[in-house]
């Protein structure tokens, strides 16, 4: 490994956004850590990245295991000394159900992926982070645009992502004195197949059913490549990454 690769740690690395990073990640010279629950998906992504996945590295997590979080980060040390960039990307979601008819086992299903996985992931990179040397590092959140705006019926994930940036918040300022930036990409409409619905429609504010525009995931990781490729020194605090035309400004 080259001395001037960077050590970077993606969540939910498997597909989506979190593929799409890692992939971005690799062909920006970092060295990448793909976490998931399942070691399938995240080894698919090694194999897109042709002979970049020489520097890609599987290692299966449930981030909402604070036992197995501490065993992976323990790994990282292990193998490579440090990490650099930490992508806090792993979330899950519910079908859109009005508020009223949300199990709470749905509730904190969401919760614990979303929030406790973030918390638990953040706060093990930090650890790291401000003991190795040299001192710091960047971690990066995935926010969604729900951290600003929520669609209907979205109770757990809205609250889950304006929680994030609470978090992403109090990040910054306690990793201050040891060299730690953190910020937040809010993302909307990234083409996925978690969005591939949007094509038929969904709910809107105004109670219509609507199709919405999608755009590339790779616009995604681009994004957040560049937010990692800042010195520490600069920081994005808040990027925002949309579909142009999707009812996200306004929306309601």
């Amino acid at each position: 490994m080259a001395e001037t690769a960077k050590i970077a740690l993606v969540t939910g690395g498997g597909t989506g956004v979190g593929r799409a990073v890692a992939l971005a990640l690799l062909e920006g010279g970092y060295s990448v850590i793909l976490t998931g629950r399942r070691k399938e998906p995240l080894e698919e992504t090694i194999a897109l990245a042709g002979g970049d996945g020489a520097r890609a590295f599987a290692l299966p997590c449930d981030v909402t295991d604070a036992a197995a979080v501490d065993a992976l980060f323990g790994e990282v040390e292990r193998r490579f000394g440090r990490l650099d960039v930490i992508f806090n990307n792993a979330g899950t979601n519910v079908p859109s159900t009005p508020l009223g008819d949300i199990t709470p086992e749905q509730w904190q299903t969401v919760v614990d992926v979303n929030l406790t996985g973030v918390f638990l992931c953040s706060r093990a990179a930090f650890n790291l982070m401000r003991k190795q040397e040299p001192q710091g590092g960047r971690i990066i959140n995935n926010g969604s645009v729900s951290a600003s705006a929520p669609r209907p019926g979205s109770a757990p994930y809205t609250a889950t992502k304006h929680a994030i940036t609470g978090l992403t918040k109090s990040t910054s300022l306690d990793g201050r004195p040891f060299n730690i930036a953190c910020g937040q990409i809010d993302i909307g409409n990234a083409a996925t197949d978690m969005t591939a619905r949007m094509k038929q429609g969904v709910p809107q504010a105004d109670g219509s059913i609507k199709p919405e525009p999608t755009m590339d995931a790779r616009h995604v990781g681009e994004a957040v490549r560049h937010m990692a490729d800042l010195p520490l020194d600069a920081n994005v605090q808040f990027m925002t990454i949309m579909a142009t035309k999707m009812p996200f400004v306004g929306r309601g």
